[in-house]
């Protein structure tokens, strides 16, 4: 039981555990300067860890650590989608949450695969279709801190998205992608572990009263 209800705060922890071990075994490389030595934070990619070449032409020994965090977090954001849907009073919207948002996230493993691209905007889509979701059911509720969150977090992403798209300002990029990783992490632990179901069955009762 205990396991079972710590497994996204466990997973959450294991994925950053060797995402971080990842980098520091990382040869070198980066799209600024292949031949920069080791992985610099504000010029690499967490993509950049993926590859069995690091982007300096060496073998890459931090691909099996990064895959490894890669399911570990993808495995994470499911248990928190389907768990979450659980806590909204209205069944089609916790359907949403449940299958697209949950099942979406097996797409974020493939990440760390040669689909690479077409898997982000896939696991992009589906994330941010279950997190607006939960941020209209959150904005609903008494829950003002993860209101803010939600917005910050939301915001983050589609900078991050809109900038890997066009291709422009890219230099902010690898910065911008930490902090966008990091303000998942945190809104999802604290989705996870500081909201009840009770939260939200006021949104449930009102709908009710105003179809009597």
């Amino acid at each position: 039981m205990m396991l079972k209800k710590y497994s996204v705060l466990l997973g959450m922890c294991m994925s950053v555990l060797l995402l971080l071990i990842a980098t520091m075994v990382y040869p070198g490389g980066s799209m600024f300067d292949k031949n920069s030595v080791g992985f610099e934070w504000s010029k690499n990619f967490i993509s950049n860890l993926f590859g069995a070449k690091a982007v300096n032409g060496l073998d890459n020994p931090a691909r099996i650590w990064a895959i490894g965090g890669m399911f570990f977090l993808s495995a994470s954001l499911a248990v928190f989608f389907i768990n979450f849907s659980k806590k909204i009073p209205a069944k089609g919207a916790a359907k949403v949450v449940k299958y697209l948002g949950g099942g979406g996230m097996l797409f974020t493993f493939l990440i760390a695969t040669p689909l690479h691209d077409i898997m982000v905007t896939m696991a992009s889509t589906l994330f941010l279709l279950g997190l607006f979701y939960i941020t209209v059911f959150v904005f609903k509720s008494k829950l003002h801190f993860f209101k803010f969150l939600c917005v910050v977090c939301l915001l983050l992403f589609y900078s991050s998205l809109y900038i890997f798209g066009i291709r422009d300002y890219i230099e902010y990029l690898p910065i911008l992608q930490k902090i966008t990783f990091s303000s998942v992490i945190i809104l999802v632990v604290g989705l996870e572990y500081f909201t009840q179901k009770e939260d939200f069955q006021h949104i449930k009762v009102g709908k009710q009263k105003k179809s009597n």
